[in-house]
């Protein structure tokens, strides 16, 4: 399931990239339009700037801006920076691997198995879905 903080990181990503390009957004502006607490907001956006995706300029006239084309903003980036690891369980997952402590053969696994189509065709989505699709 998708936490809060991804759902309202992608909902601000999308405000921001719907402006026009060098337009800054203030957090209040973000929080008001999606309506998001503006303190769980800007930790978000905190977090989305230190990963390239954002920039900020503080002061009057400042705000929000994407640092990246919004067709170059892969959701699968987005939703591992906000999210952590896309796969259901932690024995299919590609960057955040765990085998489970209670399943002595992954390979014999029923879940294993219906855990990797579903990671599978949830990563062909995401890689194939970028910010620009979404506005």
């Amino acid at each position: 399931m998708l936490s809060k903080k991804t759902k309202y990181g992608i909902k601000a990503l999308t405000c921001i990239a719907r402006q026009e390009k060098g337009t800054m957004l203030q957090i209040a502006a973000i929080a008001e339009k999606e309506n998001i607490s503006h303190k769980f907001l800007e930790s978000i956006l905190l977090t989305l700037r230190k990963t390239g995706v954002l920039g900020a300029k503080k002061g009057k006239g400042g705000g929000y801006y994407l640092l990246k084309n919004a067709v170059e903003v892969k959701m699968t980036d987005v939703i591992r920076t906000l999210e952590g690891p896309i796969a259901m369980v932690p024995c299919v997952s590609l960057n955040f691997y765990e085998k489970c402590d209670d399943c002595p053969d992954e390979n014999a696994c029923a879940v294993h198995k219906l855990m990797i189509q579903v990671r599978d065709n949830t990563l062909d989505v995401l890689r194939n879905t970028t910010l620009a699709d979404l506005v």
